[in-house]
């Protein structure tokens, strides 16, 4: 079965960190450009990072000098660290692997930050 899962979300306080997970199966993640969305309740999609299969990485103005995407190919699982997060960093977090003829999304983690 093909599929993608994120893990590693959760509820953090203000100036927390977290780092989510993409675990890939059924398929080589390493083949694929890879994109980290969210989605904050009543707002659109966003995109917040990605990372492409030659190891290009591009992050969002808003997540800039707090998040690294990284990719470890042994776990076939790309990772975003997420530091000092803020509460409007509060959303559903997904990843996105595409190529052409493919492209598979997880089902998100919820990022909940709060006092």
């Amino acid at each position: 079965q093909l599929q993608l899962v994120e893990s590693g979300g959760g509820l953090v306080q203000p100036g927390g960190s977290l780092r989510l997970s993409c675990a890939a199966s059924g398929f080589i993640l390493d083949n694929y450009d890879i994109g980290w969305f969210r989605q904050a309740p009543g707002k659109e999609r966003e995109g917040v990072s990605c990372l492409s299969s030659s190891g290009a990485t591009n992050y969002a103005d808003s997540v800039k000098g707090r998040a690294t995407v990284s990719r470890d190919n042994a776990k076939n699982t790309v990772y975003l660290q997420m530091n000092r997060l803020n509460p409007e960093d509060t959303a559903v977090y997904y990843c996105n692997a595409l190529r052409s003829g493919g492209e598979y999304w997880g089902q998100g983690t919820q990022v909940t930050v709060s006092s």
